[in-house]
């Protein structure tokens, strides 16, 4: 999204993969699109690019290793985390991702078994956020 949008695409300091905080940027377009999560939250992560934030767009999310988490342009977000997760897709992506985060030696990249602890917890606290997140961008559908 944000290549279309004129950003540009790069590797990442660090590779993320697995539940991670992400700090909520503090503002009003933040607020818009985050409400009661302000401040910061847990998302999933699998990625190892970064992105720049579009000409006139704003950063709403951060995190220790990739700066730019998601943005803001108008009635678009853009997110390099993962709200749309379900149990069933952590353990299919751990599955099939395994070499991945087997050979990966980077510090944002937790081992199968901590991904996959308290998941039906991390999965519910997650949708609490995507719940808020979704009802936010469908006022835009009207």
């Amino acid at each position: 999204m944000s290549k279309a949008l004129g950003g540009t695409i790069s590797r990442a300091p660090a590779k993320e993969i697995g539940w991670g905080e992400i700090q909520v940027v503090a503002g009003v377009v933040a607020s818009d699109w985050f409400g009661a999560s302000q401040g910061r939250l847990t998302a999933f992560h699998w990625h190892g690019e970064t992105f720049t934030i579009p000409l006139g767009a704003q950063r709403v999310l951060a995190s220790p290793w990739c700066e730019n988490q998601g943005f803001a342009l108008g009635p678009h977000l853009g997110l390099q985390c993962h709200i749309e997760m379900t149990e069933e897709l952590v353990k299919s992506w751990c599955e099939t991702g395994q070499r991945e985060i087997e050979r990966s030696r980077s510090p944002a990249v937790q081992p199968v078994n901590e991904i996959l602890q308290d998941l039906e917890g991390r999965v519910a606290a997650l949708h609490s956020v995507a719940d808020g997140i979704y009802s936010r961008w469908s006022r835009g559908l009207v």
